[in-house]
């Protein structure tokens, strides 16, 4: 394999970035010419594609975003752009791909090997750390951080005016941000959608403690959450306990950016070389992970297919703090 492809695609996550940076100095470092491919799917439709070099990558490895750009498109998902995307790499000489995002991103690289047989090896770039084949995904330890920074803020808030605070953190389906946040910032309550936690069960925990004389809450609530929204949430409770004083905060976007933690900048450059590594042994339709500390190659199959459970003993942790 003498040249290769890499791209972003779908949510932009923090290290991003040091990924891309470690996928062009590994191919440079063994003998291969790299291209970008800019907005993901998208571009490859377009050819829009640059090659790039060590210099390009130099000064990023802290930088937010992605330099790539990303960008979901509806156009792959049909044959005909499909078809278009394969002979813009052919005519660029592209041989495989390297492909940084997540299961969309996973399922379409499958679907075009199988057509067009142009292997692809994924990192995990989300900050929902809810994919499969890795116990962390690049992004998540900086969403996390990124939040608890906020709830930080918060706690200083609720704490003043006694006042409860449903905060509602991003991680789609998965309450894998929501957890640690509420481990790390002191929360009384965490709403997940692994659980089957009703907001009725909130009340009563939330009254059983302002019967005890506690005055200021924080409840955490995961933005996949079944039982509502966290508006809904909050006005359900403020309905069944009226004297308490509720305020909803939504961390939103903010969790995406900024730059990377020493944690997402170390596991993106791990797994940038070991998806070209990947790529230049054989291996196709397949994603670089970090299980217990080990590299991993995981089926994109497995990595979409199968679901990433939530550690039991963490939400008994969240029940034992906030006693």
């Amino acid at each position: 394999m003498k040249r290769i492809g890499v791209f972003t695609s779908g949510g932009d996550a923090p290290g991003m970035n040091a990924c891309i940076r470690a996928v062009v100095r590994a191919a440079v470092y063994h003998g291969v010419e790299v291209y970008g491919i800019v907005r993901g799917y998208s571009g490859m439709i377009k050819g829009e594609m640059v090659k790039l070099d060590s210099a390009s990558v130099s000064n990023t490895v802290q930088r937010g975003g992605t330099i790539l750009k990303s960008a979901r498109s509806q156009k792959f998902m049909t044959k005909e752009g499909r078809q278009q995307a394969f002979e813009q790499l052919s005519s660029h000489g592209i041989e495989g791909l390297v492909a940084i995002g997540g299961n969309g991103t996973f399922t379409g690289a499958t679907l075009f090997e199988q057509e067009f047989g142009i292997p692809t090896v994924g990192a995990p770039g989300t900050i929902d750390n809810d994919l499969f084949g890795t116990d962390y995904t690049i992004g998540y330890d900086t969403a996390v951080n990124t939040a608890l920074d906020c709830i930080d803020k918060i706690r200083d808030t609720a704490d003043s005016h006694d006042r409860c605070f449903f905060v509602e953190v991003m991680g789609r389906d998965s309450g894998y941000i929501a957890i640690p946040c509420a481990i790390g910032g002191g929360a009384e309550i965490v709403i997940v959608p692994e659980t089957a936690m009703s907001v009725e069960a909130v009340i009563e925990s939330l009254q059983a403690s302002y019967s005890r004389h506690k005055t200021s809450f924080i409840v955490i609530v995961a933005e996949g959450e079944e039982e509502g929204n966290v508006h809904t949430i909050a006005r359900r409770v403020k309905e069944a306990i009226p004297q308490l004083d509720t305020r909803v905060t939504i961390v939103g976007h903010i969790q995406r950016g900024g730059s990377p933690t020493a944690a997402d900048r170390l596991l993106a450059s791990q797994l940038g070389i070991a998806a070209v590594e990947g790529l230049l042994n054989g291996m196709k339709n397949v994603m670089a992970g970090i299980v217990d500390r080990k590299l991993m190659y995981t089926p994109f199959n497995d990595t979409i297919t199968k679901r990433k459970v939530i550690n039991q003993s963490f939400m008994r942790m969240v029940e034992i703090l906030s006693v």
